[in-house]
């Protein structure tokens, strides 16, 4: 940034965008208060590099830190172009290979919330950034929680704009409706960084997509529900509505305490989807029956009237459990008249983190704890005629790793309550300018050589109690082709992603997740491929992280490294 300022076609005014890790980087560079950053836009990331991010969620691991990690791991061993280094690329190829590192061994060393995290969270010090910020998301991706906490904590000149969006542009993303994000972006720009007054600062400074039930499927070109904006953020108008979690029940008021159990199966949480999607064929959450018939289920009587809700649920737990390490999973869900149930928002607690996430604590087996849950922030529009319920369980796999034994959750009833964030309607929703239409700049000529084909399979081994679950994807990232060649620059890539996650119904030790990954680069005679295989299991007292991954030229095989790590387990 300041090399741009001191560029003489540069008039001092900077600005930054990004999506994902470029968000991240938008929001910590902010933070170093660089003199010609004006504005950011950030874009579907996280300013609690811990606690919301893809590798821990309430102080429980989640196996996106292996997915992601092995992603990671897969990129930084794709070799530099030739047309661009020249012969010095097979060299610096090989060079990375050698001297790449297993990420999600170093991030699971780090399993509480120590300088390590701390050092890239901006909410440590939101006072830091001094530049306007505009943060958008989506209630599909994984980091939505970060935009009504940037709002709230920042002091800055600041919007937000959350639609039904996964991890994507919205421009472009799925479910829609997509809207003409350029246009947004370029109004933001013109105000920050010209001085023209676009109006987008006169505007309220929470928009968002108010979502209404949408029956469950593996994916959705677009979500029903409108648009609706608050002036600020937390705003006075949404007030806190209370529910007492009696036996199997959702009231107004609390019968007499009882005490409900559940031992949740590890193979709970089939039905969740991924962390987060990105609009892909089965990584939304499905009907959510299944998961509830293995959890402990707080049904509400039907609805005699719409109630929307914008905001983080909490549920507040009278709880004891039997194991000294146990975490516990909160589902908000909307159930429709013929059964179905719909996941609106959900929370995980790592009961050892229920005083801390920079000091976990084992719990005492048998006492009892109160315990706040919260869940992602949403914004929800509930049908009269339909069912609020809350289902809590101790397991969610494969999004979760499970405690190292099985755990007897008991839920005391008449004292848990769920407090729900209650939008009341407003009549200046009506009147919110539209958003232009999307629009999307010029492509590269993709040619594609091989389609995509995507599976999702769940498989139940009556022998043995084993349940396995393989995501498959042939990437997909090039127009829906698996291997497309860039005719620009006459390149042929392709990639192929097989996740599979494999546990025993009562045994979480049984669990194991492994990601397999293969990709090509050809142009001509140059011929390349990396093939790369990392796994998580686990004892009672030890991660255990395996790895391979082989290079491969001109179909000979050029470079074979292997990882082996012990990590001791902690808290987890």
């Amino acid at each position: 940034i300041d090399w741009l300022n001191r560029q003489p076609w540069c008039d001092g005014n900077v600005g930054m965008i990004g999506l994902s890790w470029s968000g991240f980087n938008s929001l910590q560079v902010a933070a170093r208060r660089p003199p010609a950053l004006k504005a950011i836009i950030t874009m579907c990331s996280t300013d609690d590099r811990y606690a919301d991010d893809a590798h821990y969620k309430g102080g429980s691991l989640l196996n996106e830190n292996l997915a992601w990690g092995s992603a990671f791991f897969s990129l930084n061993a794709c070799p530099p172009d030739p047309e661009v280094v020249g012969d010095s690329w097979r060299d610096q190829w090989l060079q990375r290979i050698d001297n790449n590192r297993l990420f999600p061994a170093i991030w699971m060393r780090h399993q509480a919330r120590d300088d390590y995290w701390r050092h890239g969270s901006v909410c440590e010090d939101f006072s830091a950034i001094d530049c306007a910020v505009y943060a958008v998301g989506g209630w599909a991706d994984g980091y939505v929680n970060a935009i009504p906490r940037l709002m709230e904590g920042l002091n800055t000149p600041r919007k937000a704009l959350i639609g039904p969006w996964p991890h994507a542009f919205p421009h472009a993303a799925e479910p829609g409706p997509q809207i003409g994000f350029f246009q947004e972006a370029v109004r933001w720009w013109d105000y920050w960084l010209k001085g023209i007054d676009t109006g987008i600062m006169d505007e309220p400074m929470v928009r968002t997509w108010m979502e209404d039930w949408l029956a469950p499927a593996p994916s959705h070109p677009e979500r029903p529900g409108r648009w609706v904006a608050e002036e600020q953020w937390p705003s006075r108008r949404i007030a806190r509505r209370q529910w007492i979690l009696n036996v199997l029940s959702l009231g107004d008021d609390a019968e007499p305490e009882d005490a409900v159990r559940v031992r949740s199966p590890q193979t709970t949480g089939l039905r969740g989807g991924d962390f987060y999607g990105f609009g892909a064929q089965g990584d939304a959450p499905l009907d959510q029956r299944a998961d509830d018939g293995k959890s402990l289920a707080f049904d509400s009587d039907p609805l005699t009237e719409r109630m929307e809700i914008l905001g983080a649920p909490v549920v507040t737990l009278d709880l004891s459990v039997d194991q000294p390490v146990a975490q516990v999973i909160v589902r908000l869900n909307d159930v429709a008249p013929d059964g179905s149930s719909s996941r609106v928002s959900y929370g995980v607690l790592n009961l050892a983190h229920r005083n801390s996430h920079e000091h976990p604590e084992p719990l005492e087996p048998g006492s009892r704890y109160r315990v706040p849950v919260q869940l992602n922030d949403i914004g929800y529009g509930f049908r009269p005629g339909h069912t609020v319920r809350v289902a809590v369980s101790t397991t969610y796999w494969p999004m979760l790793w499970p405690s190292p034994e099985p755990v007897e959750l008991t839920v005391y009833t008449g004292a848990s309550t769920l407090d729900l964030p209650v939008r009341p309607p407003n009549p200046a929703d009506a009147n919110l300018a539209p958003f232009a239409p999307p629009e999307r700049g010029p492509v590269s000529d993709l040619t594609p050589l091989e389609w995509a084909q995507n599976q999702r399979l769940v498989e139940l081994d009556l022998t043995t109690d084993e349940t396995v679950y393989t995501a498959f994807g042939d990437g997909g990232d090039f127009g829906g082709a698996a291997l497309a060649r860039i005719e620009d620059i006459d390149l042929t890539i392709g990639y192929t992603l097989r996740r599979t996650f494999r546990i025993g119904e009562h045994d979480p030790l049984s669990a194991r997740a492994e990601v397999e990954q293969k990709t090509v680069f050809r142009r001509g005679h140059w011929s390349l491929r990396i093939e790369c295989r990392t796994a998580v299991s686990g004892d009672r007292e030890n991660f255990r992280v395996e790895a391979t991954m082989d290079a491969f030229e001109d179909g000979e095989r050029v470079r074979h490294r292997e990882w082996d790590e012990r990590i001791p387990r902690g808290f987890l």
